[in-house]
């Protein structure tokens, strides 16, 4: 699938109280055929979120009014789908945590080069419309015990019942149930989720994979499912 098929059609809300930051993000993004859409508030984002229904936010966390940990809690229990990229100003790994363990699919730098900015979001298209497409995978779904993970449909359930997941999380618990009993670094976590170019932290895994054993264990601190390999990574548990 070439960029321009991944970006065309595809509503990016920009949420940014700098205007110039704000306008500089709007250039570049139309530049590689996104709509793009723009609000200097949280609680301007969150109308505008709620009448537009963008694919992906990009998120300041210092934001007037409604800060942006609020706005993308709201949004992930709203909008589950929605891709949401925080901004984070230089040195403050605490709110890069927080945004990944609200909901955040990922997180830029302040100051930042727009071209990885673009080149972030195309990854996460890619990621999520191969994952809907069920592109190299044969079955439709994949199930393991009382889970059940439907490529197609992009749906997580247990025991019946939908359990929602951000973009990442799908992408991630499908790299589990497709290589199921097999250990797993944080480096290949990262290269299957995120791509090879991605050069965020690989503490971000351990974050993610906190958040999901806190919506698909019975409990969370004794998982049955994802268990740690110590010195190592993870792996998916088919016992």
């Amino acid at each position: 699938m070439t960029n321009s098929v991944i970006c065309e059609g595809k509503k990016v809300l920009i949420v940014e109280d700098e205007e110039h930051i704000r306008k500089f993000i709007n250039i570049n993004l139309k530049r590689n055929g996104f709509l793009v859409y723009e609000a200097a508030s949280g609680e301007q984002a969150l109308t505008m979120a709620r009448e537009f229904k963008p694919h992906i936010i990009i998120l300041d966390i210092m934001l007037p009014g409604i800060d942006g940990f609020e706005v993308c809690r709201r949004m992930r229990d709203e909008m589950p789908e929605t891709i949401i990229i925080m901004l984070t100003a230089r040195g403050q790994d605490t709110d890069k945590i927080t945004g990944l363990e609200i909901g955040a699919d990922d997180y830029m730098v302040k100051p930042f080069n727009p071209l990885e900015l673009i080149a972030r979001i195309k990854s996460i298209l890619r990621r999520t419309e191969n994952s809907s497409a069920g592109k190299n995978n044969k079955a439709e779904k994949i199930t393991c015990k009382n889970l059940e993970l439907n490529i197609k449909s992009q749906r997580f359930l247990k025991n019946g019942t939908e359990i929602n997941l951000t973009p990442t999380e799908f992408s991630i618990i499908k790299t589990f149930m497709l290589n199921p009993g097999k250990a797993m670094s944080r480096d290949e976590l990262l290269n299957h989720v995120w791509g090879y170019n991605y050069f965020g932290d690989v503490k971000t895994v351990d974050v993610y994979i906190r958040r999901i054993r806190e919506k698909i264990e019975d409990d969370p601190s004794n998982p049955k499912y994802i268990e740690t390999v110590w010195g190592m990574g993870y792996r998916w548990n088919t016992e």
